[in-house]
């Protein structure tokens, strides 16, 4: 089945572990990563129940599903592909928890690795068009009112333990997401529009919807399912305690046994030879790794580097456009040993840049931020540091038709800056040349905490604001820190981003309710009456031109607002890759356009992998890639 798993809430900031595997706290599995052998097969749920023979009478019943078929060429993975091998991964942080659902939860590597390898949703989208397909539930059927759903299991679907996915599972982990003591307000949001499930046979589910919403089928359908017979003896404040560093019990291709996993430094994921959709055509050519080192580099971009150059990682995705200019070019790039590529897609780029926290002083005025932007001059940043490989964000939705044209692009303006900081008080400097206060005499000092590594970022920015006397002070911390900071609210200005969607979520980030609890993605305390007014009608649109319409208004009011100093963008993916592997034509996928790809469509190519050493050996040349990289730009012309 498709592992195509649907993002519930705004993919959090720059940040973003979980796990699988494992059983029972209580009572430790002994189920390794490769899994147990599936239970026999369900001879006695009726059809009509959702059991064997169901595929027959779907149709009749008013359920539909999608049909592989060989049109779909290799965009559930290339039928080339080979089992076998280590994929080598650095990451920069360790999970602050093994959960996909929870506290602590939402950093990227916990939903786009543990989450999408190791657990799976009742629906997937399909890679090229979106179209829905086949996860855990075979079928699916909408009622004409648009607010009752209901999903068919698979009989064959099967927890890595051996024990059968059914309808309770799906009500258990709806119930564990509305759990208000897993402290993740924004699940309550996106999940409490419905009603609670039900289990009406052992394989067949219904939810009904509150309101009509044209995400809810999206968002239910992609819900991370767990296990019921583990959550029924668990509320959720022990579900965080019991679980934040073990694994449960998962159904997806891999698993991390939890003597594969060292605290603050790696784990590993081992493919699961009994799982349970080993043979089926969505994920048959997929997960092709026998195992997935995850080693962790603490906030040092150089030292992992080092170590991609030195064979201790496969692949080094290139932020840095110094790096990509002036430092790819050494003996492996320049003998082909290692391929340099830019992969083009149609990825949304996100936003990021300052995020302001507008509860605090001195960023709860408006004038302040306004100011910090005009001297935050990406414009010669872009020049002299990023070789101008970049464009400018002036939105939320940077790049796709759900940014508002009409936003100000906030070019550099050193006097626009003086006169608002003039006007909100602050036309005189201290004798270190601080800007303070005309009244209160409060030097203009804030804070702004983050990784080491982020410092050639941040350094010629304070540089900026110095010269007109805004004294950002930074404090290093480590990235956990930061996100715990943030998280909790405790922090003037952060240098954040968010990952892009596809269809933008703007209520898990911008609802007012939101902006005084901790733990969600409104960061920056943002409230706006018109913003809450449009969300509802947002939810219950249909209509793809009005949604654009929308979102291109709320984009506006948060640009006037301007709760962040947004940075630069760029619409392709820099890679260098160890000359060892196979891939499907487009590489990344349409709108995924990223490295995460790799963990489920590449594969170690052994001939690839013996040419590669010879060639070290010998010395020996092998050709270069194409630098662009431009399947997708090219399919969107043809079709």
């Amino acid at each position: 089945m498709t592992k195509q798993i649907l993002s519930s809430t705004f993919v959090a900031l720059f940040l973003f572990i979980v796990g699988c595997g494992g059983g029972e706290k209580k009572e430790k599995s002994s189920v390794s990563a490769m899994g147990s052998s599936q239970s026999s097969k369900d001879m006695l749920t009726s059809a009509e129940n959702g059991g064997y023979g169901f595929e027959e009478i779907a149709e009749s019943l008013g359920y539909e599903t999608y049909v592989w078929s060989e049109k779909d060429g290799t965009f559930f993975g290339d039928p080339n592909a080979v089992k076998g091998g280590t994929l080598q991964y650095i990451h920069s942080s360790f999970p602050r928890t093994m959960r996909i659902v929870g506290q602590n939860s939402s950093q990227m590597i916990n939903s786009r690795i543990i989450e999408r390898l190791c657990y799976e949703a009742l629906l997937g989208q399909h890679p090229a068009t979106l179209e829905f397909v086949p996860g855990l539930a075979s079928h699916w059927s909408i009622s004409d009112d648009k607010r009752h759903f209901k999903f068919r299991i698979n009989p064959d679907a099967r927890w890595a333990d051996g024990k059968p996915i059914v309808a309770d599972d799906v009500v258990a982990t709806w119930d564990l997401r509305m759990d208000e003591t897993i402290l993740t307000p924004s699940e309550q949001i996106s999940f409490g529009k419905f009603e609670r499930p039900v289990a009406e046979s052992k394989y067949i589910v219904s939810v009904k919807a509150k309101s009509v919403n044209w995400r809810n089928f999206l968002y239910f359908g992609g819900m991370a399912i767990l296990p019921n017979h583990i959550l029924k003896d668990l509320d959720g404040t022990a579900y965080l305690e019991e679980y934040a560093f073990s694994m449960m019990t998962n159904s997806g291709p891999y698993a991390i046994p939890e003597d594969k996993i060292r605290n603050q430094e790696s784990f590993i994921l081992e493919r699961r030879n009994d799982y349970w959709a080993i043979d089926d055509p969505f994920s048959k050519y997929m997960y092709n790794f026998d195992k997935i080192k995850v080693s962790i580099v603490k906030d040092n971009t150089a030292l992992e580097y080092e170590k991609f150059k030195k064979g201790e990682q496969d692949f080094y995705t290139v932020n840095q456009a110094r790096r990509w200019v002036e430092e790819t070019d050494y003996e492996s790039i320049n003998m082909g040993w290692v391929k340099k590529q830019r992969v083009f897609s149609e990825r949304p780029a996100g936003t990021s840049g300052y995020f302001f926290n507008m509860r605090k002083w001195p960023f709860d005025d408006k004038n302040i931020r306004y100011a910090f932007t005009y001297l935050y001059d990406r414009v010669k940043m872009n020049r002299e540091m990023y070789y101008n490989e970049y464009g400018y964000m002036n939105s939320m939705y940077a790049g796709t038709i759900y940014e508002n044209p009409n936003n100000n692009p906030f070019l550099p303006d050193a006097e626009k800056a003086v006169n608002l900081l003039k006007e909100s008080g602050y036309s005189n400097r201290n004798d270190e040349g601080w800007l303070i206060h005309d009244e209160t005499g409060r030097v203009m000092s804030f804070e702004l905490s983050l990784p080491k590594t982020y410092e050639y970022m941040a350094t010629p920015v304070q540089q900026m604001l110095k010269e007109y006397g805004m004294d950002m002070q930074i404090k290093f911390v480590d990235y956990n820190t930061m996100i715990k900071n943030v998280n909790e609210r405790n922090y003037q200005v952060a240098m954040l981003g968010y990952g892009g969607l596809i269809y933008p979520n703007p209520e898990t980030s911008l609802r007012s309710e939101l902006a005084d609890q901790n733990d969600n993605n409104n960061v920056w305390g943002f409230k706006s009456d018109r913003v809450d007014e449009l969300l509802p009608e947002y939810d219950t649109c249909f209509d793809q031109k009005r949604r654009v319409e929308i979102i291109r208004e709320i984009d506006g009011i948060f640009s006037d607002v301007h709760p962040t100093a947004w940075s630069i963008v760029r619409n392709y993916q820099r890679i260098l890759y160890w000359d060892k592997f196979g891939f499907p034509e487009w590489m990344f996928t349409r709108y995924q356009g990223d490295y995460w790809d790799m963990f489920r469509y590449w594969w170690m190519d052994d001939t690839k992998a013996q040419r590669l050493k010879s060639a070290k050996d010998s010395g020996e040349k092998l050709p270069q890639a194409e630098m662009d990289m431009m399947f997708w730009p090219n399919y969107l012309k043809a079709n």
